[in-house]
């Protein structure tokens, strides 16, 4: 294949792993962003909507009613967890950052008792294939990038014209005066791990064709949607957004020139170089 060949593949790649990363990290993004913690259990919520994709759709057979189970149950599962943890710890950033660490592992290790060790395909629920003059591409993929554009919209939409993203904007802008007018903080705390942890789920969810799903898996994920957090600033919705692009490219392309491993590396060094030069990120304000 030529060398266009090999660049246009990267992009295509590149494009495809920024909508998924972006679809990521959202979650974590908005998290950080009004409550002001870091959860450390986040690539695990990704990992249970890939898992709970494996589930229905071998045991049910239906991956479309994944889609809607995945984020649904694991943003249930956060809402819990957000009522019997981190509202009893009254979400201190020391405290919240080992509850969450240890939510990472009840999780990781009660799928490796139910589930088990082993890596586990799941059929694309759409199978077609598109021909350029240099490759074919699934168009799966560019299915998952659609439908995670179209759920970066839909967010954006929740969090700029309604009326629980307009509670969730007075919240990380005061909570104290958003109490004094009769915003429920703490239930909008609820709603908002709730949602970053349905964002990750769907995420999973969705890739879990392309991957496979195992009880590993959220690491990754986890490692990943940190990086394209903190070089787009904490709690910048848009700097989350433009980091995954740039990540997803930059991946995309040393991925399919060199290695996947490089790729890491070179993510790693991106972030290094952002905390050196601007340490609120490329989109926050420095000193957060």
């Amino acid at each position: 294949m030529s060398f266009e060949g090999h660049l246009f593949l990267a992009l295509l790649e590149g494009t495809v792993t920024g909508f998924v990363l972006a679809l990521t990290a959202l979650g974590l993004s908005l998290v950080f962003g009004v409550m002001r913690i870091v959860n450390v259990a986040h690539g695990e919520f990704f990992m249970l909507g890939a898992v709970i994709a494996w589930y229905f759709s071998t045991m049910l057979g239906g991956f479309l009613l994944a889609l809607v189970a995945a984020p649904l149950i694991v943003g249930g599962a956060a809402f819990l967890a957000d009522r019997l943890v981190l509202r009893r710890i009254e979400y201190k950033p020391e405290s919240t950052i080992v509850a969450t660490i240890g939510l990472l592992y009840i999780i990781q290790q009660l799928v490796l008792t139910v589930y088990g060790p082993y890596a586990r395909p799941v059929p694309a629920p759409v199978y077609f294939r598109l021909d350029f003059p240099w490759f074919g591409y699934s168009g799966y993929k560019l299915v998952v990038a659609g439908v995670s554009a179209a759920l970066l919209v839909a967010t954006w939409l929740v969090v700029s014209r309604t009326t629980l993203g307009l509670y969730m904007r007075a919240t990380q802008q005061d909570r104290e005066m958003a109490q004094a007018f009769g915003v429920s903080v703490h239930r909008v705390y609820a709603l908002v791990f709730a949602l970053g942890a349905g964002l990750a789920a769907i995420a999973g969810a969705l890739v879990v064709p392309v991957q496979q799903a195992h009880y590993l898996m959220g690491l990754d994920a986890l490692l990943m949607s940190f990086v394209v957090v903190i070089i787009g600033g904490l709690g910048s919705l848009g700097g989350t957004l433009a980091a995954a692009f740039l990540i997803g490219v930059s991946d995309g392309v040393v991925s399919v020139f060199f290695s996947p491993t490089l790729a890491k590396i070179v993510a790693t060094l991106l972030v290094a170089l952002v905390l050196v030069f601007r340490t609120g990120g490329l989109f926050g304000e420095e000193g957060t």
